[in-house]
């Protein structure tokens, strides 16, 4: 009776396995160089597969990571391309970060900004409310590009209108409005405090 000794590796088995196959050209206990370099490689594979990290996973139609808070998140234009701000969960003035993404999911074309610290002064915020009226947008410059996620809403209007999207204003260039496909999700929470108004 033969007896095939196989390391468990994760579905690996035909790299990972140590056969009889081997048994026939090399004397028990002994190894050829064949026999080696096959086995050192599976090792290596093996190693691969447990220190792995697994994908970052996004929360569904955006392009926050399921351990963020989306701030705002709407698909915009005919590709349906998506517009999200992502914050950690925990978002003070001197804790946590607020970030920018546009693109698909595993396609992203522009974050801002890169670094996920001290993000707080990289953005502008500013609210305006009063009885059936209330404006809300979040700002920044990348590049010399000026981005403005808005929010507004107007029901003194017959039907009321809410319009929520972001601009984009090149250096010395005409503003550009991808309007939002849909309603987008917001959650603005207390970003008052955090980015404090321009006076």
């Amino acid at each position: 009776m033969r007896l095939n000794k196989t390391l468990e590796c994760g579905g690996l088995a035909p790299l990972c396995s140590r056969s009889g196959a081997f048994d026939k050209k090399a004397a028990p206990g002994r190894r050829t160089p064949r026999r080696r370099s096959v086995l050192i490689a599976s090792l290596v594979l093996c190693g691969l597969m447990i220190t792995a990290r697994p994908a970052t996973q996004m929360q569904p139609g955006s392009l926050c990571e399921s351990s963020e808070k989306i701030v705002f998140n709407c698909t915009v234009g005919k590709s349906s391309k998506i517009v999200s701000l992502c914050s950690s969960k925990e978002l003070t003035k001197d804790k946590g970060y607020l970030q920018y993404r546009f693109g698909l999911p595993g396609k992203i074309e522009l974050e801002f900004p890169k670094q996920r610290e001290q993000t707080q002064s990289a953005f502008k915020y500013s609210h305006y409310f009063r009885a059936q009226f209330d404006q809300t947008e979040i700002s920044f410059t990348s590049d010399g590009y000026e981005y403005a996620i808005f929010d507004d809403y107007n029901g003194e209007q017959k039907p009321a209108q809410r319009d929520q999207g972001i601009r984009i204003t090149p250096p010395g260039g005409k503003e550009t409005t991808l309007n939002c496909r849909g309603k987008a999700k917001a959650q603005y929470g207390d970003l008052a405090e955090v980015f404090p108004e321009p006076e």
